[in-house]
């Protein structure tokens, strides 16, 4: 039996997250599927249906992963940071 070896990732990039909302790279991810994203030094806060805020939407803390499994959810989801230094995450895309 074969092993499902997951998505081809093929596409990177590093995300400053500040005090204001971002979104991921439109031109980076285009029509992938797939997307790993990585917290690398603070925590930031996500959601899907609006901008976060400091205090509300999911926390995502240092070292977690969070992994989208759809062009939708790679383009409806927006990030802030959610203490007071400015956060990167890792986003790897793949089909």
């Amino acid at each position: 039996m074969a092993l499902d070896s997951g998505p081809g990732y093929d596409a990177f990039e590093q995300l400053a997250v500040s005090t204001t909302a971002v979104v991921l790279t439109a031109a980076t991810y285009g029509d992938r599927n797939y997307a790993l994203i990585t917290c690398e030094d603070q925590v930031v806060r996500f959601r899907f249906d609006a901008n976060p805020s400091a205090t509300v939407g999911h926390a995502l803390a240092v070292g977690e992963k969070l992994e989208l499994t759809s062009n939708d959810q790679i383009k409806s989801i927006r990030f802030i940071r959610r203490d007071g230094a400015d956060g990167e995450l890792h986003v790897s895309y793949g089909w």
